[in-house]
């Protein structure tokens, strides 16, 4: 059985970046803690696509926006169900669980998880 991802795709403010980075960072050492493979966030950097849908479009975001591109690996689909449930009941992450405090707004993140089909 492959490896399971959950993915995410967030527009964010460019002056909120650092904000989510700090985010990020401790939410990246929760998960990996608790037993995520990886755990990797980007900001997109080369989004103006022209003859491809690109992540600005596809996320609606503005000229005042990039985009947050991220993904958790995990062994399989009940190991993720296991870690993310251990990540929810962290209390270190309890203040970034209420959707007011979050420096993007969560209506637009879009969210799912994944099967593996090919992995090199």
């Amino acid at each position: 059985m492959g490896k399971y991802v959950d993915g995410y795709v967030i527009p964010i403010a460019q002056d909120k970046l650092e904000e989510y980075q700090k985010m990020a960072e401790l939410a990246g050492l929760v998960w990996k803690e608790h037993g995520a493979l990886e755990y990797i966030e980007c900001a997109g950097d080369d989004l103006d696509q022209k003859e491809l849908v690109s992540f600005k479009k596809l996320t609606d975001a503005d000229e005042n926006e990039t985009v947050i591109f991220a993904w958790i690996v995990f062994e399989s689909k009940e190991h993720r169900d296991r870690v993310n449930q251990a990540v929810m009941a962290d209390p270190r992450l309890a203040s970034s669980m209420n959707p007011d405090s979050h420096p993007f707004d969560c209506k637009r993140m879009a969210y799912g998880g994944f099967k593996t089909i090919v992995s090199f």
